[in-house]
């Protein structure tokens, strides 16, 4: 049975304004550059240095010699700073007409008044809304763009900047770091427990540009929080960028879920980076779901550090034709008691490549802990491709671990016994993707459920012949 499921029209999501901006820096990555983008932004002298310092770095570091081809990207092709038409405000109203259509079309501001504690929205590099609700704020909550936690909160930001994950780390963390702007702070105080979800939406609109948004997110002992990270970007001819970077710091007794939904246009190379330190009988739940982009290189890091520490991964990857989407998780045990539980999905379709690819370390210390692993892969055709790349280092006996990978084609079995039910092959091939995205979707919260089977619809949407 042959299945050939055409490229798609994005809908919404490649909504296109036209190329306006208040700023923008001209393409390249020089010292010249970086300390232009610090002038523009005011930033402190201990931030700057920390600029000067990622950028030796990036220079020193090489690219990555494994995963997907990066030789397409030149980052003398590549702003890395736009500032859009508008400063930043808490009201939808004075967001320019433009932006603000944008963010309504893409469903924020509706959102925000039927579910969310509060949201921040960054069109290119900088963030033009951001609102919290009033209640939270009386709780000491702090919910705010990074450029006004590096003014506003500068001690509690130098602590924790670039100290989750290093600007050694690899190249693209060191570019983050030169670059950065934009971006959500937030900080939890003690006991505090938020019952509704703080969601950040970022999108990039100018074509050959960079986004390199950082997230620092800090849940002190006992509270808990709900953070959703939303992404999307139009189609151009020529690459765009992302390289952000996630910090969550969930300390002792705490719980962060952190879901992200990633939809970046087919000429983006997302190269992100995201990392939780956690501490003891602490937990963060990882819920993700890839889709867009040319190339993905995304594997979210726990690292348990707190007796009794616990993490969770959830995530499904969607590539299409032209499409390499590495992902996967890394976690590090590294205390008694400690567990993790990899569940991750990938389907791939019209020659695309799904890998999945992960690291599990459980070190001495780590006495009495757990881990299982679960990765399936879905097949649509005879010509796309993907591979499980797992790498485990258990270094005590005193473990359980358990590794289970599933790859294979979808069943013609299956899809006959739908369309004998009455079923069109469409409607059939369908029912059978949302059925193995299932597990992933019903960990969002329902209107980003809907959102993640919109786009498995968007997807499968074309002829079959």
């Amino acid at each position: 049975m042959k299945t050939n499921l055409e490229e798609i029209n994005r809908n919404i999501y490649d909504i296109k304004n036209k190329d306006e901006y208040d700023f923008k820096i001209q393409k390249g990555l020089t010292r010249e550059i970086v300390e232009e983008i610090s002038k523009q932004k005011n930033d402190p002298d201990w931030m700057r240095e920390i600029r000067l310092k990622a950028l030796d770095a990036y220079n020193k570091l090489e690219l990555p010699t494994w995963g997907p081809d990066l030789s397409e990207l030149n980052m003398s092709e590549i702003a890395t700073y736009v500032r859009p038409k508008s400063k930043m405000t808490d009201s939808w109203e004075e967001v320019p007409e433009d932006i603000k259509n944008t963010f309504d079309k893409l469903g924020i501001p509706e959102a925000e008044k039927t579910y969310l504690a509060g949201v921040g929205a960054q069109y290119d590099s900088e963030v033009v809304y951001h609102s919290m609700k009033k209640e939270l704020l009386e709780q000491g909550v702090i919910y705010t763009d990074m450029e006004t936690a590096v003014r506003d909160y500068p001690e509690i930001v130098k602590e924790h900047f670039m100290k989750c994950v290093p600007i050694y780390d690899h190249k693209f963390v060191a570019l983050h770091a030169a670059v950065w702007s934009g971006g959500s702070f937030v900080y939890v105080p003690k006991g505090i427990k938020l019952d509704f979800p703080l969601q950040s939406y970022f999108r990039l609109n100018s074509p050959e540009s960079g986004q390199f948004e950082h997230t620092l997110i800090i849940v002190e002992e006992g509270a808990s929080l709900h953070f959703i990270e939303g992404c999307s970007a139009p189609k151009y001819n020529k690459v765009n960028l992302h390289a952000g970077c996630v910090e969550l710091y969930v300390k002792d007794n705490s719980y962060l879920r952190y879901s992200t939904i990633e939809n970046w246009s087919k000429n983006m190379m997302n190269l992100n980076t995201k990392r939780a330190i956690v501490g003891k009988n602490a937990e963060v739940d990882w819920v993700s779901g890839s889709f867009g982009s040319k190339i993905s290189m995304l594997y979210p890091m726990s690292i348990l550090n707190g007796e009794g520490a616990k993490t969770e991964y959830t995530g499904i990857s969607f590539a299409g034709k032209g499409q390499n989407l590495d992902t996967g998780f890394k976690v590090v045990h590294n205390a008694k008691n400690t567990s993790s539980v990899v569940n991750s999905k990938s389907i791939s379709k019209n020659g695309g490549c799904a890998t999945y690819r992960a690291q599990v370390l459980v070190n001495e210390n780590a006495k009495n802990s757990k881990c299982s692993v679960s990765c399936e892969s879905l097949m649509l055709d005879d010509i796309s491709k993907s591979d499980t790349i797992p790498v485990n280092d258990i270094r005590t006996d005193d473990v359980e671990f358990s590794h289970e990978a599933k790859i294979g084609k979808i069943s013609d079995k299956s899809i006959f016994y739908l369309m004998s039910r009455g079923l069109s092959e469409q409607d059939a091939l369908g029912l059978i993707v949302r059925g193995f995205a299932n597990p992933i979707s019903k960990e969002l919260p329902v209107e980003y459920a809907a959102e993640m089977n919109n786009l498995i619809n968007l997807e499968l949407e074309g002829a079959i012949g």
